[in-house]
């Protein structure tokens, strides 16, 4: 009888010894999902590793979500614990920047799109036609080159936007140009660039109001770079609390995940596209085999300014998607 009970009693066993050791993969998983959160959520990242990482915190929050129901899977209580508490931090990052919606329409129209060129090889005749499109007032370009000034030139740009201040350079990704719809003026002494050429502009609107363009390119976040994309970003200036209102538009090769970026928001800027709920969109890399999957090109606004709306579009020949916003300048 004796033997027989143990026998009934070891298929009872088994099920338990298995779901032990599914449970303790799952809690050593956990502990990195865990470990990489902290780096995200304390502004941790540091290196040519981390940095870029951060980049991808939407698609780890994807990767976390997956995880708990896996962890629900092998009935492992630390794990699903764990990546409860993983999941709800990350949704916070991240949620917030999908949940925008159309701003206020009231307040002065300015329409700002912002381009890559990629060292100049973006095709000048789509850019042309977006800023006809969209009927833009300020367009901000980085990776401007003397030859792809002198094809926007022939597809008509200064026709559309007679005023600029440019920077071209022979070759490369270092020159940077702004150009207007109505007069501007440069700006000098407001910051000290640490990167690629950022003019910064005064644009004079009809009525006598004005407002000041800042064309944001930091170098990327290469292996050799870190260091100064970090001091680039820093470098920017903060939202001013007086003066004309002022608008960052470039390419920042920074996420809304990145710790020096949300510094420079909390600031006083807003993000366009994470106003508006297209904060996920991504803008770069394009036409490397692979889709866009992060959004590194931005429009901030401080607080006497917000976004109607947000659009991206395709830019033949660049690794860049152009980034489109409707703002309102609120008196």
């Amino acid at each position: 009888m004796l033997v027989q009970q143990d026998a009934e009693a070891a298929p009872e066993a088994r099920p338990r010894r298995r779901r032990v050791r599914g449970a303790r993969p799952a809690i050593g998983v956990a502990v990195l999902f865990a470990l990489g959160t902290a780096v995200r959520a304390g502004g941790l990242e540091t290196g040519v590793f981390l940095v870029p990482m951060v980049s991808f915190t939407p698609y780890f929050t994807v990767a976390a979500l997956a995880m708990l129901a896996v962890t629900v899977a092998v009935r492992s209580r630390a794990a699903i614990a764990l990546m409860l508490a993983v999941c709800t931090c990350l949704i916070w990052c991240v949620a917030p920047r999908t949940l925008g919606g159309p701003g206020s329409a009231e307040g002065r129209p300015l329409r700002v799109l912002t381009a890559n060129l990629n060292g100049g090889r973006g095709d000048a005749a789509v850019l042309v036609d977006l800023v006809r499109r969209l009927n833009v007032d300020v367009l901000s370009l980085q990776e401007v080159t003397w030859s792809a000034g002198a094809r926007l030139a022939a597809a008509g740009l200064p026709a559309l936007l007679p005023y600029q201040v440019s920077r071209p350079m022979f070759r490369g990704p270092e020159g940077s140009g702004v150009y207007a719809r109505h007069p501007l003026r440069e700006r000098t002494g407001l910051f000290q660039p640490v990167g690629h050429h950022m003019p910064v502009v005064e644009v004079r609107l009809p009525g006598g109001s004005a407002v000041e363009v800042v064309v944001v390119h930091p170098v990327a976040p290469v292996p050799s770079t870190v260091p100064e994309w970090h001091a680039g970003v820093a470098a920017l200036p903060p939202a001013p609390a007086s003066g004309p209102p002022r608008i960052l538009a470039g390419d920042f090769n920074a996420t809304l995940d990145h710790a020096v970026f949300r510094r420079l928001l909390a600031t006083g800027y807003t993000d366009a596209a994470a106003a508006t709920g297209q904060g996920l969109v991504p803008t770069w890399p394009k036409g490397r085999g692979l889709p866009p999957l992060v959004a590194i090109d931005h429009v901030l606004t401080d607080g006497r300014a917000g976004a109607v709306a947000v659009q991206v579009h395709d830019l033949p020949g660049s690794d860049h998607r152009a980034l489109f916003a409707d703002l309102r300048l609120r008196p």
